[in-house]
């Protein structure tokens, strides 16, 4: 079984439009309201595809009871901790052309005694999880200590732990020794201080997140796939999307089908691969399903060397440019 927590939690509202210009009034193609947030979007990607999940969450307010709702329709195993606070929303406004324009509330403040709660919650149920996989922003009024705390004990407790977040909390994650983080390409070029314009680059910034002392890398690129960094070396690959409609929770699916497949090594970046590119052909922030998945269109790449083994071409480690190998 595979637990999540997500601290920040959301109902997601996506809307499609033609052409979304400032100022003007526009109408919808089309609409759709999905329960929301990183942990939350894992749990409904591994539970479409048969994968054991339970979601914790803080919930609070009609918005929060609606979440719960929308997640119990799905069949999504959830144990709620009631905040006083009202549960966010989030409005998405997506292009024809595949582009994507968020605007993201928040979200509630959580006291003390909220996140104790939830953290109870959390070690109780861990006991039977196979990993715990804590995702999204941290809510206001949650310090970086009290969020380093908890992934201490997590990881103290002998548990493998996953995190996707971004900033300090990404830091924090890596150095309570996390078995696994998942940054964007965004999300590790500011925890590190620095631009990733090449492949090189993106591998020297996981290679620092692992000094920090996380297990595993796995940065997504967007377009451009993935990359996955582990003690046992770098590997990249990607997927093609002929017809993308909604990049919202992408990055939620590629984590989902990681873990799925065991994470750890090139099949399960490949699979991962493959549930993040279904979910971009998707409306909204849904989940895809076994019947969504295109396994053929993933394609893996040779793996990249690092010295003192001889430098691949220059050519083949610029982000977008590479020499493709089909994955079965």
């Amino acid at each position: 079984m595979i637990l999540t927590l997500t601290l920040n939690p959301s109902l997601d509202r996506a809307v499609e439009v033609d052409d979304l210009v400032r100022g003007e009034v526009i109408r919808a193609t089309g609409t759709r309201l999905d329960p929301g947030g990183k942990g939350v979007n894992v749990s409904r990607a591994l539970l479409a595809n048969g994968v054991p999940t339970v979601a914790v969450l803080p919930c609070g307010g009609d918005d929060g009871e609606q979440l719960v709702r929308l997640l119990a329709v799905e069949g999504v195993e959830v144990i709620t901790v009631a905040i006083a606070g009202r549960t966010r929303s989030n409005l998405t406004l997506a292009e024809p052309d595949g582009t994507v324009t968020k605007v993201n509330e928040p979200g509630p403040t959580l006291s003390v005694a909220e996140f104790e709660a939830i953290t109870a919650r959390l070690l109780r149920t861990a006991e039977r999880a196979d990993w715990v996989v804590v995702c999204g922003s941290l809510p206001p009024g949650l310090s970086l200590d009290a969020f380093g705390q908890l992934c201490r004990r997590l990881v103290d407790a002998g548990l493998r732990l996953a995190v996707d977040t971004s900033g300090p909390p990404l830091r924090t994650a890596a150095q309570a020794g996390a078995a696994l983080v998942k940054p964007n390409r965004e999300e590790l070029a500011e925890v590190v201080g620095r631009p990733l314009d090449t492949l090189d680059d993106v591998v020297d910034a996981a290679q620092q997140v692992r000094a920090w002392g996380a297990g595993t890398v796995l940065a997504s690129l967007g377009a451009q796939g993935a990359v996955l960094v582990d003690a046992d070396g770098v590997h990249t690959g990607d997927s093609r999307v002929e017809h993308p409609r909604s990049t919202v929770g992408a990055g939620d699916a590629l984590l989902a089908g990681f873990l799925a497949a065991g994470a750890a090594g090139p099949d399960a970046l490949a699979e991962g691969l493959a549930w993040g590119a279904a979910a971009v052909s998707l409306p909204g922030s849904r989940m895809p399903g076994p019947a969504d998945l295109r396994r053929d269109t993933v394609r893996l790449h040779p793996p990249v060397r690092r010295s003192p083994a001889p430098r691949a071409p220059e050519v083949s480690r610029h982000l977008g440019t590479h020499t493709p190998v089909t994955y079965p």
